[in-house]
């Protein structure tokens, strides 16, 4: 997609809603105010037009990666894990917070189910959090042990937790209360289907929470389908 100063903002969010949270960092209006052009919000805010060009083409490449994660090691798996989806939850829960929160107040009177879609959202941000921290204090580091052990050929202290089985079974039943919520989620937005009246912010919004599931589907199968059987199949070999 070719961008040029003389673009329309709002214009450029409707082609592609990951625009958006650019625009929010340099705080320029995509919604209200999204029919001006980038040079021009440019111009008011003080910014170098091409800056923000660059970093607006940046975001939207998109990089096909085809990755083999079933042979990776584990450790190497579980760090990509933490600093690629954890993270990504993280700062994408505090992006969506606020756009979903000016939706629902905005336009939740004639269109009651974003209240219920807020709701739903907040409790996954609260649930999800703690969950990451679980997994990051004490899973992973244990599966992080273990592998540190084969390599050096030591024996492997077993923690509090009895077997790794323990953790990782609380971890899926976690998922799985996680992905039934977005299932909620989804079927109230339609399929994340903003209506024909949503300004951008809303259409927005539910790009953002359709990026969130597709994002979630794909770290919870990494851990259910990869990490977590392996890891489970290593401690055995301790014994």
């Amino acid at each position: 997609m070719e961008i040029v100063e003389e673009q329309i903002i709002g214009e450029l969010v409707a082609q592609n809603y990951k625009t958006a949270s650019v625009f929010k960092k340099f705080k320029i209006d995509f919604c209200c105010n999204g029919n001006r052009t980038i040079s021009e919000a440019c111009e008011r805010k003080k910014l170098d037009p091409s800056q923000l060009i660059n970093e607006l083409r940046n975001t939207i490449i998109n990089v096909e990666q085809n990755i083999d994660f079933n042979s990776w090691e584990l450790d190497l798996l579980a760090d990509y894990i933490e600093k690629t989806h954890h993270r990504y939850v993280m700062t994408k829960i505090e992006e969506i917070k606020p756009y979903l929160n000016k939706v629902t107040r905005v336009h939740g009177e004639h269109n009651p189910e974003l209240k219920e879609i807020e709701i739903l959202f907040n409790q996954s941000a609260q649930e999800l959090s703690q969950h990451l921290q679980k997994e990051e204090m004490i899973l992973f580091p244990f599966i992080r042990n273990m592998v540190n052990s084969k390599m050096e050929e030591k024996p492997l202290f077993f923690p509090h937790f009895g077997t790794v089985e323990n953790p990782i079974a609380m971890m899926k039943h976690e998922h799985q209360n996680e992905g039934e919520r977005f299932e909620k989620i989804a079927e109230l937005s339609n399929n994340y289907t903003p209506p024909s009246h949503a300004c951008n912010t809303y259409r927005v919004t539910f790009a953002l929470l359709k990026e969130f599931e597709d994002n979630l589907h794909q770290h919870i199968h990494l851990e259910n389908n990869i990490l977590f059987p392996k890891a489970i199949k290593m401690e055995k070999e301790f014994h």
